[in-house]
């Protein structure tokens, strides 16, 4: 968009890697920021837009609390067709969601999509990309601090994503969370400006 609009720019990384610590520091420099998981969730939660939709295409999947995830899961997990009709039903919504958004904030300089799949799954939207990472041994600690985590969940997990070497190769810029915050928040603070100006 940039040349008459703000400059969108695509936010990813691995789990663990600080992608939604660096969000917030974008936030909190006044960058609007569009979470792609949060609308999700938001859909999927109690009153939901999607349940409806969701519910008609893997009955039991949904209550009254919105979407019962390891419901859902058991029907999709395995099934790459079942996968591709949740998708069907899940990333129009989000398209939509993201364009209100773009509407909404279109004479801010710039805008952050926060996306975990960014590169897996081709935004083609975002004109520039930003990702996050950590050394692995940073990245572990941090994933296995995590409430019901486990070696096998993440080593699953970190099956199912893009190497962080590769998205790294891929990325326009990078930011480095294994170091201390206020240094985090420094090479924010300076892509933002060099974005900016």
């Amino acid at each position: 968009m940039s040349a008459d609009g703000p400059i969108l720019l695509g936010l990813t990384g691995s789990i663990g890697m600080g992608k939604s610590t660096v969000a917030q520091m974008f936030a909190d420099l006044g960058v609007p920021v569009f979470d792609a998981d949060a609308e999700v969730r938001a859909m999927q939660g109690p009153g939901g837009s999607l349940l409806g939709a969701i519910e008609a295409a893997f009955p039991g999947s949904t209550d009254e609390n919105g979407v019962r995830r390891e419901a859902l899961g058991a029907q999709v997990f395995h099934d790459p067709a079942a996968r591709a009709r949740l998708e069907g039903i899940v990333h129009p919504a989000v398209a939509e969601r993201r364009r209100l958004f773009l509407l909404r904030h279109i004479d801010a300089p710039v805008l952050l999509f926060d996306i975990p799949l960014l590169f897996e799954t081709g935004a083609d939207y975002v004109e520039r990309t930003v990702v996050v990472s950590a050394p692995p041994e940073v990245q572990r600690a941090r994933v296995l601090a995590r409430p019901g985590m486990s070696e096998e969940k993440f080593a699953a997990i970190l099956a199912a994503q893009m190497p962080d070497a590769k998205k790294r190769e891929r990325a326009d810029y990078v930011i480095d969370t294994g170091l201390p915050p206020e240094e985090t928040r420094a090479q924010v603070a300076e892509l933002l400006a060099s974005l900016i100006a």
